[in-house]
């Protein structure tokens, strides 16, 4: 310990220290009197700040494809087994995690933190529920996280959806598998994969087309199912003939070959690279545009689900499900099986296909763009008026984001068309975006983001106004504060238009019975609404419900699924508009 005395001060005077030197001892003093008294006290010592930083994430390269298993899920089991089809196409080990169940849910709450939504319990105690199955079969914890790894989707919007893989890396840690390699599609941006790794998956334009393809299939065939199992006249037909389809599908996604420069063109281009790539990419574009190879595919499809035998003179209220993503398309415990359960209770379900979110997103993204025209990126200055050069490349630069934007939707919409159009036209088409937000948008601005934004509000005044459904039932999870806020719009919604039936249900790992309880109530509303509307329909052909069955019995093409049926204003359910039609071919004859 420093010891001052007035010779120390004066020696120090003497030698010509000057007075800065006598506050340093001063302050060395008094800093080891503080640390003295503090120890007596049982103080802890005040410590320098560590400031967080995230975990190195352990890479996945290309010299691991062959011994690595990428794990996915979270969509239908229809959508995984053709998107597991086109991974194995293009050399990936891949397996999908089964759906989701009550187990999953509370292992999610045991491992992870409290106050998440009911999507992020589900997804990551399903992985943690399939990573304890490996280890009960007999894989070592260093074999499991050598050998597998995790692709899931990310986010950027204020809902609980963009802490998903932090809350993926937590849980898998406080259960034991920490260190798992959890790899992050963001919604605005590519493949987080770490920095400086040699990529495992190529996110080229075959890896692209190729998820697309395997999800348009999954919306348009259960579309198709959806449509058809409430009339099917040999009960699980429809059921069977889909778990043909998408196995067939699957195969065909599996056994598909990129397109590839072959002959003499691909010895003169090989000679210059820029040639050859740019020929390579427009080659594949131009085969994914108009190579027949997947709708021939879907039309041998469309000859199975077509040869079901469909009995459409019954009574099935329209229900249309909107909600927050995950809740909406599950088909499991995640939203208490409602599907199932609509399907139970006499009605015709009509889901939302995973299409027009993509729609979605690149109509957000164009609004963005659109919004921001003319002003500088990273907090620069605006250029003065006189730098007409400045002006012309912001102007350059705004068209061609918005070109290329706009050019992807035209791209993913003629898409849908050709698929669907190869299953016989039957399946619904993709809302328009630009009719969503102008009707939305009055109630919930379009330019909020988070969850589905406006497009509970939009989906609720289109579907019922354009007389498509007799009910929408909104699925989300409890507490989801973009739905939360939807739901506050809606109230405005349903006081302007009275007619309207619509039913928001919050989802968990509980309260099934009484979730299913309301909608029993709402749906029996929806029921006597379809009832009257058939009664009216066939007052109106002045024949009875046995003339029509009658007449379909000796026109056998009336059963076919793919039979075309008008739509009539005013009409909502499928009996009625088939029983008018009918009538009207009875009265022709």
């Amino acid at each position: 310990m420093t010891h001052l005395s007035t010779e120390t001060i004066n020696g120090s005077s003497k030698d010509g220290i000057i007075n800065n030197d006598i506050e340093s001892l001063i302050e060395i003093r008094l800093k080891e009197e503080r640390a003295k008294l503090e120890e007596e006290l049982g103080l802890v010592l005040q410590k320098e700040p560590e400031h967080f930083k995230k975990p190195v994430e352990r890479t996945f390269t290309k010299s691991q494809r062959e011994s690595t298993t990428i794990l996915f899920g979270g969509l239908t089991w229809k959508h995984e087994h053709l998107v597991h089809g086109a991974l194995e196409g293009f050399g990936y080990k891949s397996q999908y995690i089964p759906t989701p169940d009550k187990k999953a849910f509370q292992l999610g709450k045991e491992y992870g933190n409290n106050g998440q939504c009911n999507p992020t319990y589900f997804t990551v105690g399903n992985l943690i529920q399939f990573l304890q199955g490996l280890e009960e079969s007999g894989m070592s914890k260093e074999e499991i996280l050598d050998k597998y790894l995790f692709l899931t989707a990310g986010a950027c919007g204020p809902c609980r959806f963009g802490m998903y893989e932090a809350e993926y890396r937590l849980a898998l840690r406080n259960s034991g598998f920490g260190g798992f390699r959890v790899m992050l599609f963001q919604q605005t941006g590519g493949l987080d994969q770490g920095e400086e790794s040699e990529e495992g998956i190529d996110l080229n334009m075959d890896f692209f087309f190729g998820l697309l393809n395997a999800l348009n299939m999954g919306d348009l065939l259960g579309d198709l199912a959806y449509q058809l199992r409430p009339f099917e006249v040999n009960e699980g037909e429809t059921d069977r003939v889909l778990t043909e389809s998408i196995n067939y599908l699957h195969d065909v996604l599996r056994d598909h070959k990129p397109f590839e420069l072959e002959g003499g063109l691909l010895d003169v281009v090989r000679r210059i690279p820029k040639l050859s790539a740019t020929s390579k990419y427009i080659g594949k574009f131009l085969n994914q545009l108009y190579s027949e190879e997947y709708t021939s595919a879907l039309k041998v499809v469309g000859d199975k689900f077509n040869a079901i035998e469909v009995d459409r003179a019954r009574i099935r209220p329209i229900v249309k499900i909107t909600g927050e993503f995950w809740a909406q398309t599950t088909e499991g415990d995640g939203n208490f099986n409602m599907f199932k359960f609509l399907e139970t209770e006499g009605a015709q379900v009509l889901v939302e296909p995973i299409g027009t979110w993509i729609m979605y997103m690149i109509h957000q993204a164009k609004q963005s763009i659109k919004d921001r025209k003319g002003i500088p990126e990273g907090g620069e200055a605006a250029p003065s008026w006189w730098r007409l050069d400045l002006a012309l490349s912001s102007y350059k630069d705004y068209k061609m984001k918005y070109g290329m934007l706009s050019a992807a939707e035209a791209i993913f919409k003629r898409e849908w068309n050709k698929f669907r159009d190869a299953l016989g036209g039957l399946p619904h088409d993709l809302t328009d975006q630009y009719e969503l937000q102008r009707i939305g948008h009055p109630f919930y601005n379009s330019r909020a983001g988070g969850g589905e934004g406006h497009l509970e509000v939009a989906k609720n005044i289109y579907y019922s106004n354009k007389d498509l459904c007799h009910m929408v039932l909104s699925l989300k999870p409890f507490g989801c504060m973009p739905s939360t806020q939807s739901d506050g719009a809606q109230s405005a919604v349903v006081n302007l238009y009275k007619d309207m039936i619509y039913l928001p249900i919050e989802t968990s790992g509980e309260g099934d019975v009484n979730a299913h309880s309301r909608v029993q109530m709402a749906l029996g509303e929806a029921k006597s609404k379809a009832k009257k509307e058939f009664k009216l329909a066939l007052s109106e052909t002045d024949c009875t419900l046995d003339e029509i069955k009658a007449y379909v019995d000796d026109h056998p093409e009336l059963k076919r699924p793919f039979y075309h049926v008008p739509h009539y204003k005013g009409v909502i359910g499928v009996g009625p508009s088939f029983v008018r039609h009918v009538g009207e071919l009875i009265n022709a004859g």
